[in-house]
């Protein structure tokens, strides 16, 4: 049964067709994160988008002026369903995705990879899920919110890496 509070929000199906269209062969990976990724969703949740491409704009505004269109187009058809949707992209080159993100931590177990080319980003979450169990890290869930403990054992002043 659908609590209802939540929203089924965008066909994600559809969100994929237009980001292959319009990104073509430049686009890498497309993963939804957040509430809709977790299937947690409530009416006024955004939509979170990682978009791993080739041949990005330099800059965050670049991109996000380059990502407008599509954004457009969603909307136009319907695709965002209600106004209230709105998408919150964030923009990698492949270099950039395989370098780590602290926001990929939020993808670990709720990542929702609609497309992958070779894999390529969903190898990425696996060094990082690897890199997370040698450490021992650990997902702590308090109240409604979560929080990694990366490394329990830690002793100040020891460095570790991701």
């Amino acid at each position: 049964m659908t609590r209802p509070d939540l929203h089924p929000g965008p066909s994600l199906d559809e969100v994929a067709s237009c980001a292959r269209r319009h990104y073509g062969d430049r686009l890498v990976s497309l993963v939804v994160f957040g509430s809709r990724g977790r299937g947690s969703a409530r009416a006024d949740s955004d939509l979170d988008l990682l978009v791993v491409a080739d041949g990005l704009p330099r800059g965050r505004v670049a991109r996000v002026m380059e990502f407008a269109a599509l954004e457009t187009a969603l909307a136009a058809q319907g695709t965002l369903g209600t106004p209230a949707v709105s998408c919150s992209p964030v923009f990698k080159s492949p270099a950039e995705a395989a370098a780590g993100s602290p926001l990929f931590l939020d993808m670990v177990d709720d990542a929702r990879i609609l497309f992958d080319r070779d894999g390529f980003f969903a190898a990425v979450l696996d060094r990082l899920r690897t890199r997370l169990t040698a450490l021992g890290a650990r997902r702590v869930w308090r109240g409604n919110a979560w929080f990694w403990d990366l490394k329990p054992d830690y002793v100040p002043g020891e460095v570790f890496e991701l």
